[in-house]
């Protein structure tokens, strides 16, 4: 018997302010974001999309062979290159599509995938091409939506938001600076500002994908410049905003703030960020905190990590059941996939985190309804 559950929002919802409506498939015609509640007179144009969008796309080497262009279309809400205040459409429209690898193991759920909760919750209607409304692919439109955030959060607050590559297949990028981060992480494609790390990282990808296999690894991200208090605590903390945020990528499997499961093997007196002034300024001696405390913003830096999983559709031989024989089989995963996800998540994880900082930040009165010019 199917229970009908009444939900306070929709699922394709993201934020309650700045409020993000994600639609479209992996196969469909195209995958888009519908923004609600951004401020009036924000200066967006759409070269400053499109540059976060390519960082998305997929390199030559360790990624997806699918060459979409990905050529942002703003259909609604910006006039004259500003926001009118207007719901604001985006949408870029699916090219290069090859469906028939998913017309013939329909019927045989991928290990790894949604595909068979997604047949039996949705009772065979969903788009199963390419993973449909569970692909990766969804995620431009995340990306479209998290560019006009940055932009909201740099002019109304100096926020800087900047994610990196922090490990992949066990290999580990070293410590460094911020600002080194910044201007490093982009120098290769597996986007780490580490370079020796960032050599074996990609010989780790190479490896997996000539086995016909796949790796994961973590993304960490640091926001720098947010204010202390934001966030709306209990139920809409900033840590639990940002954490149902970052689940909503696809691959994602663990997220961890400050020390995250750390915290767990040391002391108070270890774990705990002493208070001092400098400069006539209330900061912290450390931050193992990650820069939130009781769902609320220190002030210190926000610094959290998501985990990614190795991607699921590999090309060696796994078993499987067939949905309609009702019998065990071995299926093959055909197709244009990456061996790994992590390089091209940093700029996903950079983008769902501003959505989540630009609705809190509207929520907490920081950003007025409309900008002044």
């Amino acid at each position: 018997m199917l229970l009908w559950k009444w939900r306070k929002m929709p699922a394709n919802l993201l934020g309650e302010r700045f409020a993000v409506m994600s639609f479209g498939e992996s196969h469909g015609r195209c995958v888009g974001a519908v923004i609600d509640g951004c401020p009036a007179g924000l200066p967006i144009e759409v070269e400053e999309i499109q540059r976060e969008v390519d960082l998305r796309r997929p390199s030559s080497t360790i990624s997806t062979a699918r060459a979409e262009a990905d050529r942002v279309d703003i259909l609604s809400g910006v006039f004259n290159n500003r926001t009118t205040g207007a719901p604001i459409c985006m949408v870029v429209w699916n090219r290069d599509v090859d469906s028939t690898p998913y017309d013939e193991i329909k019927d045989t759920p991928r290990p790894g995938h949604a595909d068979y909760p997604a047949r039996v919750k949705y009772l065979g209607f969903e788009d199963y091409r390419g993973g449909g409304r569970f692909s990766a692919r969804v995620t431009v439109g995340f990306v479209m939506a998290g560019a006009v955030a940055k932009k909201l959060l740099r002019r109304c607050l100096g926020v800087r938001i900047i994610a990196y590559t922090k490990e992949i297949a066990g290999i580990k990028a070293s410590d460094m600076s911020l600002d080194e981060i910044e201007r490093r992480r982009y120098l290769n494609e597996v986007r780490c500002p580490d370079e020796e790390a960032a050599k074996l990282m990609r010989e780790k990808i190479l490896e997996a994908k000539e086995e016909g296999d796949s790796v994961g690894g973590i993304v960490e991200c640091i926001v720098d410049g947010l204010r202390a208090g934001v966030g709306e605590p209990i139920f809409s903390s900033l840590d639990s905003e940002l954490s149902k945020a970052i689940f909503s990528i696809p691959a994602v499997k663990g997220v961890e703030f400050g020390l995250g499961f750390q915290a767990a093997r040391v002391k108070g007196s270890e774990d705990n960020d002493e208070y001092t002034i400098r400069d006539g300024k209330i900061v912290t001696l450390t931050n193992r905190s990650g820069g939130v405390l009781g769902g609320l913003s220190t002030g210190m830096p926000l610094i959290f990590r998501a985990a990614f999983k190795p991607p699921s559709s590999i090309a060696k031989k796994q078993k499987t059941v067939d949905l309609k024989t009702m019998k065990e089989v071995e299926i093959t995963v055909k197709g244009r996939h990456d061996p790994c996800v992590v390089p091209r998540a940093v700029p996903i994880v950079e983008a769902v985190t501003a959505i989540v900082l630009a609705d809190l930040a509207l929520r907490g009165g920081y950003i007025p309804a409309v900008l002044e010019k």
